[in-house]
C-alpha cells in the first residue's frame, strides 16, 4: 500500500510538472438565444463537479443610481456594458487556484444583484457569453474558442420565448430591444468575433455530432491527454 501511494504521488508530481493539473479555460460566444448555454449546460451535466461555468452576463455593469426606466433603455449588447476588466480578473485568479465572489446579475431589475456567487478552481473554466471572445485580453486566457452558429430567425424565436418565461420580458419589449441593440450589435460586434473561434458549431445544441466531439476533447483533458 505504501509503494501504491508513493507511486500516485510520483504520478501525481509529474502530472503538476507537465502543467496537466492547470485551468483549461474554454470560450463558448455566439448571438442571442443561438444555444450556447444549452451546449455548456450539456458539458457541466455529462463532468459534473470537475467543470466550472460562469456567464459573461453575469458581469453586467451595476447602475444603482439609474432609475428602472432608465436601465431598461441601456444598450445591453454592446461591449461598454460587461465589467470585462472584472471578469478577466477574476479568470486569471481561477487559474492561480484561488477562490473567487462572482457577482449576479438580475435580469428583470436590469440591474447587478446585492449577494455573489463564490467560485472554486476547477480543472476545466468555461465562459459563456456573446461578446467572450470580442475582447483580446479575455480570448488571451483561452485555452479553446468556440463560436455557435445559428439561424438569425430560429434565435430571435428563442429569445421571445425564453425571455418570456425566465425573464419576466413582454414580447413588445423583446422585439423593440431586438431592434434597437440586439441586431445591431450582433452585427457590428458578435458575429465578427466568429474570426476567433477555433470552433465553429452549427445549430447549437441540436448539433450532436459537434457535442460529441467536445465532449471526447474535454475528457481527453479531463483525463490529461489533450495536446496542448
Amino acid at each position: 500500500m505504501a509503494e501504491e501511494w508513493g507511486f500516485n504521488v510520483g504520478k501525481q508530481k509529474r502530472r503538476k510538472e507537465m502543467g496537466m493539473d492547470r485551468t483549461y479555460v474554454i470560450g463558448v460566444a455566439g448571438g442571442t438565444a443561438s444555444g450556447k448555454t444549452t451546449i455548456v449546460q450539456i458539458i457541466k451535466n455529462y463532468f459534473g463537479e470537475g467543470i466550472e461555468l460562469i456567464g459573461h452576463d453575469c458581469y453586467y455593469k451595476a447602475h444603482d443610481n439609474m432609475p428602472f426606466e432608465e436601465r431598461e433603455k441601456l444598450n445591453y449588447d454592446h461591449p461598454w456594458s460587461f465589467d470585462t476588466e472584472r471578469m478577466i480578473e477574476d479568470v486569471i485568479a481561477l487559474k492561480s487556484g484561488k477562490v473567487i465572489e462572482r457577482p449576479v446579475y438580475d435580469y428583470s431589475d436590469h440591474n447587478r444583484a446585492k449577494e455573489t456567487v463564490t467560485v472554486y478552481p476547477k480543472k476545466i473554466l468555461m465562459l459563456e457569453g456573446i461578446l467572450i471572445l470580442e475582447s483580446e485580453a479575455l480570448r488571451n486566457l483561452m485555452d479553446l474558442k468556440i463560436f455557435v452558429d445559428t439561424d438569425a430567425d430560429e434565435r430571435l424565436m428563442r429569445r421571445i420565448t425564453r425571455d418570456m418565461a425566465e425573464r419576466g420580458r413582454s414580447v413588445e419589449s423583446v422585439l423593440r430591444q431586438y431592434r434597437s441593440t440586439v441586431k445591431p450589435m450582433h452585427e457590428q460586434f458578435v458575429e465578427p468575433s466568429k474570426k476567433y473561434a477555433d470552433l465553429i458549431i452549427p445549430r447549437g445544441g441540436k448539433n450532436n455530432v459537434a457535442v460529441a466531439i467536445l465532449k471526447n476533447y474535454l475528457k481527453k483533458i479531463m483525463d490529461g491527454e489533450a495536446a496542448e
